[in-house]
């Protein structure tokens, strides 16, 4: 797809805010009736967001997602993947594996050594990018351990 721009930003971009609102939308669409969604929600805080990336089409917001560092111990020099999605509209024409790509060029530039990820099942199309672009899956690690729902990935980098 041509006229992509990808912006670099943080958790307080107004159009990766109105992205992230957007995705729990679908989520509690998609997953809301099978999963518990609430205890989500803590793992989730746009305040701790210092790399996020907008992907913009012909000046419209399509998609956001973002890393955040990984300080929890069991897994070191790490960098989370989070918030990735991409709006209904603009699904299927490969903007999501394209954004993967950029924010896991980010996390190289910054140093990081791998990139971990939660992610469940249910979203066959957010596994089909992962898996495509090199994460495989993992234990459950940190907060996940107890949710089984929980599928987590992780990428070398």
């Amino acid at each position: 797809m041509d006229n992509l721009e990808f912006v670099r930003c943080s958790g307080i971009n107004e159009d990766f805010i109105m992205n992230c609102q957007l995705l729990d939308m679908d989520l509690d669409r998609r997953v809301g009736k099978i999963i518990k969604r609430d205890k989500y929600k803590q793992y989730n805080q746009l305040d701790e967001i210092r790399e996020a990336i907008v992907v913009y089409v012909g000046g419209r917001a399509a998609g956001a997602g973002a890393i955040r560092e990984y300080q929890y111990g069991d897994i070191d020099d790490a960098t989370e993947l989070k918030r990735v999605f991409v709006r209904e509209e603009f699904q299927g024409k490969g903007i999501g594996t394209k954004l993967v790509l950029e924010l896991i060029e980010w996390a190289k530039e910054l140093g990081y050594k791998r990139v971990i990820l939660e992610t469940g099942e249910l979203l066959q199309e957010s596994c089909h990018v992962y898996r495509k672009v090199g994460f495989e899956k993992i234990d459950n690690y940190g907060s996940y351990i107890s949710m089984p729902e929980s599928l987590c990935m992780m990428k070398e980098l």
